[in-house]
C-alpha cells in the first residue's frame, strides 16, 4: 500500500483557516502562524520536529485532520533516522486523551481502519526501531487498541 497516498485519499479535508485559538497569547499565535503558512504537502520536520515546540499540540482537531497525511509522511520518512524519528510525536498526537479521545471521535470508520493498520504496519515493519524504547512500545500499543476499537 502506498500509506502516503492513501491518507492523502482519506484526509482530505479543507485546510482551516486557523489552527490554534490564535488569540490567547503569543505562543498560541506563533503556532497558529506556522501551520497557516506551510500545507499538507510542505511542512517539514522544521516546524513539526521539535517536541517541546511541536505546534500541533496546540492545534484544534480539523487542524491535526487536516496534517495527518504530513504525519503519516514524516513517520516513514524518518523512520531508520534515530536522530530525527517522528514516531514519538505521531503517537503523542493520536493518543492524545486516551480511548475515545476527540481526533478519533472524529474520525470515521475507515480513517480508524487506516490509522490503526498503518500502525499494524510499522509494528511489523519496524519492530526493531520500536522496540529501542520500553515508552514507544507501550504508546504503539496503546495507540493502536485506541484507533482499533469501536
Amino acid at each position: 500500500m502506498d500509506w502516503n497516498q492513501e491518507a492523502k485519499r482519506l484526509f482530505n479535508v479543507a485546510k482551516p483557516a486557523h489552527f490554534t485559538n490564535y488569540r490567547h497569547c503569543c505562543e498560541c499565535a506563533e503556532h497558529d502562524a506556522t501551520l497557516v503558512t506551510a500545507d499538507v504537502d510542505a511542512i517539514s520536520l522544521e516546524q513539526l520536529g521539535h517536541p517541546g515546540w511541536d505546534p500541533l499540540c496546540f492545534a484544534a482537531v480539523e487542524g491535526l485532520l487536516y496534517y495527518l497525511p504530513a504525519l503519516i509522511r514524516l513517520t516513514l520518512e524518518t523512520m531508520d533516522t534515530p536522530q530525527e524519528r517522528y514516531l514519538d510525536q505521531l503517537l503523542l498526537h493520536l493518543l492524545r486523551d486516551g480511548k475515545d479521545n476527540d481526533l478519533v471521535r472524529a474520525c470515521s470508520k475507515e480513517q480508524r481502519a487506516f490509522i490503526a493498520g498503518f500502525l499494524t504496519y510499522l509494528m511489523e515493519i519496524y519492530s526493531a526501531q520500536i522496540d529501542e524504547s520500553i515508552f514507544r512500545s507501550a504508546d504503539m500499543l496503546k495507540a493502536y487498541d485506541v484507533w482499533s476499537a469501536g
